[in-house]
């Protein structure tokens, strides 16, 4: 058995059942269910400044970089299920299970089919649909994290929640070149969406994380995440000048998670920080390298249409740090503007028995702030060009 890392123990806790009814489970996690329902339940709005949306940033265009290969993946993957596996896999483009991804507890609120329960054939075209949409970066990063996930199951023995196949594929709407569809990946510590409509893609929210970040030995010795995650947000921080630090930091204490996690599509998060106007040339190069890094886990083409949407709006970015900026500190941080949000938080321990955040837990998120996340903007205009309550209507 491979042990954890180095100056680690594993946190002693009671086990909770994968089959756990919610009344059986423990209040807390009652109590997070509950709420998590509650905001479902909520209108989707969007993450937003100061609670109104603003408006005309997501038009519909071509951007002359092709999806087919996404949708290709899509189909080779609902035509490799059983109709049992398919009526599990498949919702309706406008469904709420697009909002009901979680971290935590595999058995809370998963929707899908999992991979553990495919065969190897079914598993490697739902991979592949992974692998066609994200860039090679960003494939490796989500097998790392899952990976990393199987390192946990070694460690702590626990198999309802942790585990390298333990996530679920869920297909919104129906794989197509021209309608829109998506897919999503819920799991521990990895959480993509992803819509299509035409050749436009919008891969957000995306959550990633890992507890370890690293493997020391073992079958998945060397694997490691979020290094350049970590290096160039805390480079970025350490470069700025000490007023300039002052008027980045918004807090001392490092949140308890990141604040647009699980159930928080409609967070209202004011801009903070220092923005882009108030650094230099190369302070703008290190902070558009931090979100390169975070946009480059897309797929190339539509990485590059994301990367010119976040420069349109550069002079609205802003730039919020948590925390020290010693070379071994832990610490928080975000990039924010009206089109992107990307946070990054060292966390405390969960499998590992450390009650202060450190550099072994990691969480970062990106979302699409102003109503686009999950597509829903994209949706929202293309519901009004089309009227999908006839039957035969066209694109």
């Amino acid at each position: 058995m491979p042990s954890p890392p180095p100056g680690l123990n594993i946190r002693q806790r009671t086990p909770v059942s994968a089959r756990a009814r919610q009344s059986e489970l423990p209040p807390p996690l009652q109590k997070y269910v509950e709420t998590g329902e509650a905001l479902i339940a909520e209108p989707f709005k969007g993450i937003t400044a100061g609670g109104s949306v603003a408006p005309g940033l997501f038009p519909i265009k071509k951007t002359g970089v092709a999806t087919r290969g996404i949708t290709d993946a899509g189909r080779a993957f609902v035509d490799s299920l059983s109709e049992p596996q398919r009526e599990r896999a498949l919702f309706p483009l406008e469904s709420d299970a697009w909002r009901r991804w979680s971290n935590i507890h595999p058995f809370l609120m998963r929707h899908g089919v999992s991979l553990d329960e495919l065969s190897a054939a079914q598993r490697e075209r739902a991979l592949a649909l992974l692998r066609e949409s994200l860039s090679a970066h960003g494939f490796k990063t989500a097998r790392d994290i899952m990976r990393l996930n199987d390192l946990v199951l070694a460690i702590t023995g626990s198999q309802a929640e942790y585990g390298e196949w333990l996530y679920w594929l869920s297909v919104m709407g129906i794989p197509s070149f021209d309608g829109p569809w998506g897919w999503q990946i819920d799991g521990h510590h990895l959480i993509v969406n992803c819509f299509v409509l035409g050749d436009q893609v919008v891969m957000t929210p995306m959550f990633m994380g890992s507890e370890p970040v690293a493997a020391h030995e073992g079958p998945q010795a060397g694997t490691r995440v979020f290094q350049a995650e970590e290096r160039q947000g805390l480079a970025l921080m350490r470069a700025l000048t000490p007023e300039q630090r002052q008027r980045a930091l918004i807090g001392t204490e490092l949140p308890g998670e990141v604040f647009t996690a699980a159930f928080r599509d409609n967070f209202e998060m004011k801009y903070q920080g220092i923005a882009t106007g108030d650094l230099t040339t190369i302070q703008q190069r290190m902070l558009l390298d931090v979100l390169d890094t975070y946009i480059g886990r897309i797929r190339a083409g539509h990485s590059e249409v994301k990367r010119n949407e976040i420069k349109r709006h550069l002079a609205q970015t802003f730039f919020g740090w948590m925390g020290r900026t010693d070379e071994d500190s832990v610490f928080y941080y975000r990039v924010h503007s009206p089109v992107i949000l990307v946070e990054f938080d060292h966390q405390r321990g969960i499998a590992f028995d450390n009650d202060a955040p450190s550099r072994h837990h990691i969480h970062t998120v990106v979302r699409t702030p102003n109503g686009n996340d999950y597509g829903r903007d994209l949706l929202r205009q293309h519901h009004a060009r089309f009227d999908h309550t006839q039957a035969d209507h066209t694109h």
